[in-house]
């Protein structure tokens, strides 16, 4: 077992932090998107808020399909297609796209020199739970069926994604799949019943949620369902034999203790897990690396993590003998 907690400052100089933290949360407090407010104008809010940002242009986003559930696979130059990024977009369950993720899937697979697989999962209202883990869980199912091996794949995911990206593990391993190396989640929603303690006490100074709006999209995706389930919110969830954890958030949002019980719950629960508090940032401040000191260093952060796992399980060197290993182990399940 494991645990580190880490508060990262900016080696660039605090004077400029200070200003790029300030010019970020003028523009989040700005922002024409309202989470808790109507589901399909907040879609049309969010899809513009992501997609106005140009694109890298080493960027390529490909539409395609894995396991029967659409997804984007998104490469850059310094993408080895034997390392795979399974990418689970935020967005509260109710809005936001696999297209919509893009670029902060671009970006974390630059970094991590892999190529990312963005899960275009179903979303509520319409599709409530179990919908989302579903579908991820399918396309890793299919990711493993094409032989890309475990060892050799990473979870990646931001906000509701990190919340199902653990949730999807949690069910891979009681379906009896492999685990993959690493996951990765960047303010992970990790508990629907919005019970933390931050949900009220860094409410003042969270610029981008409010535990009312997350209220509201739990109860889209929940309908029924107990918020305490463990495939919806992981915070609740037996946590053994799950694959290393990295657990990034911002102190200034009110997710703080979903990523601070996860991360304890992690380690009671003996997986390597480490936890990263980033001062006075939002929530998903990762996407904000072009003008954000700290979210360029925590991508690098969770690179250097990513990359760690996968040398360490000796994919980079021996990818052709894991990948034939999985796809047998696959066939005899």
């Amino acid at each position: 077992m494991r645990v580190i907690h880490l508060a990262y400052r900016n080696p660039k100089g605090t004077a400029m932090s200070r200003q790029q933290r300030e010019a970020l949360d003028d523009l989040l407090r700005h922002a024409p998107l309202d989470l808790g407010g109507d589901v399909g104008e907040a879609r049309a809010a969010f899809h513009d808020m992501m997609t106005g940002v140009p694109l890298s242009p080493d960027v390529t986003a490909t539409a395609g399909e894995l396991g029967g559930v659409p997804v984007v696979g998104v490469e850059t130059p310094a993408s080895d297609p034997a390392h795979v990024l399974l990418y689970l977009h935020g967005g509260a369950y109710a809005i936001g796209s696999a297209a919509d993720a893009v670029g902060l899937a671009g970006d974390v697979a630059r970094r991590s020199g892999a190529r990312a697989v963005c899960v275009d999962y179903r979303l509520a209202p319409e599709h409530p739970f179990p919908a989302a883990v579903d579908d991820a869980l399918d396309v890793y199912r299919a990711l493993l069926g094409e032989g890309v091996p475990s060892s050799a794949t990473a979870f990646v995911g931001e906000s509701a994604g990190g919340g199902l990206a653990v949730a999807t593990l949690v069910a891979a391993r009681d379906a009896g799949l492999p685990q993959p190396s690493s996951v990765a989640v960047f303010s992970p929603w990790a508990d629907l019943s919005v019970s933390g303690d931050s949900a009220v006490g860094k409410a003042a100074v969270d610029p981008s949620l409010t535990p009312e709006g997350l209220r509201t999209r739990a109860r889209d995706y929940l309908r029924d369902t107990d918020p305490r389930t463990p495939y919806a919110s992981p915070v609740f969830a037996d946590l053994t034999g799950l694959a290393p954890l990295l657990v990034q958030v911002g102190s200034h949002e009110i997710l703080l203790d979903d990523a601070v019980r996860l991360a304890a719950r992690a380690a009671a629960h003996d997986v390597h897990v480490e936890l990263q508090v980033w001062p006075q940032v939002p929530h998903v401040f990762q996407a904000f690396a072009a003008m954000l000191d700290e979210a360029d260093d925590a991508l690098r952060a969770a690179a250097d993590f990513t990359r760690a796992h996968w040398e360490a399980a000796g994919t980079t060197d021996a990818y052709g003998q894991e990948a034939s290993a999985s796809k047998e182990s696959v066939v005899r399940q």
